[in-house]
């Protein structure tokens, strides 16, 4: 059992350490980092409970056998509720706070909530469906709660400091794009893979390498270029 637990675990922890390791400047303390993935992994709850009550109000709108079901539940209740939550934690642990004060910040920030998101619904996944699901969680689902976690930091950051230099206008755009890019990645992801479409099948896949080469060039190319807010 312990190192079942430690096979679910490790994707994420690998990521949040390869993430960590590539804020050079000033790396945050040990204690908000482990706050921050705490918190991802509370935002569970909130997320299973509104997509609960959401999607048996769409069953009652929408046969639950429609492309537009599962376009509807993937976008505007999987990917609102899952983001939405993550989001929320990640702007309440960190908005005011003092380390807080380069723009790579935001991206570790936003990791490692989105990856102590992810670890936890693993064990959920393993505990519900078995260790049959371990490989395929590690290799896309556990990368693409990261990657939708890099954009999400990325706007974050972004918004922060257009909040500091008074742009309300690019605040605000920001702030929007910081929850509505990672909804749209996240819900794309799951349409494909709750659609039933071969060829929707073979998409995903191409999506998966496409953003996950990309994230990791964006994140690399956010460390080299970090400067303070």
């Amino acid at each position: 059992m312990k190192w079942l637990l430690v096979l679910v675990l490790l994707p994420a922890l690998l990521l949040m350490r390869w993430v960590y390791r590539l804020d050079t400047i000033e790396q945050e303390p040990k204690g908000l980092l482990l706050k921050l993935a705490v918190r991802g992994a509370v935002a569970c709850l909130p997320a299973a409970l509104l997509e609960g009550v959401l999607s048996r109000v769409l069953t009652g709108m929408v046969s639950a056998d429609s492309m537009l079901y599962s376009f509807l539940e993937t976008f505007l209740i999987i990917g609102v509720a899952e983001e939405g939550c993550k989001y929320f934690m990640l702007r309440k642990a960190t908005w005011n706070d003092p380390n807080f004060n380069y723009r790579f910040d935001g991206i570790v920030y936003a990791v490692f909530v989105s990856l102590g998101f992810a670890a936890l619904e693993n064990v959920i996944y393993v505990v519900e469906y078995g260790p049959g699901v371990i490989l395929s969680r590690g290799l896309f689902s556990i990368p693409g709660h990261c990657t939708f976690g890099v954009f999400m930091g990325l706007f974050y950051a972004n918004s922060k400091q257009a909040d500091l230099y008074n742009n309300g206008v690019g605040h605000r755009r920001n702030q929007w794009l910081a929850f509505w890019v990672p909804v749209l990645l996240h819900g794309f992801y799951d349409y494909c893979l709750m659609s039933g479409s071969e060829l929707l099948s073979g998409i995903f896949i191409f999506f998966v390498i496409l953003t996950d080469i990309f994230s990791i060039r964006l994140v690399r190319r956010q460390s080299r270029a970090d400067r303070g807010l």
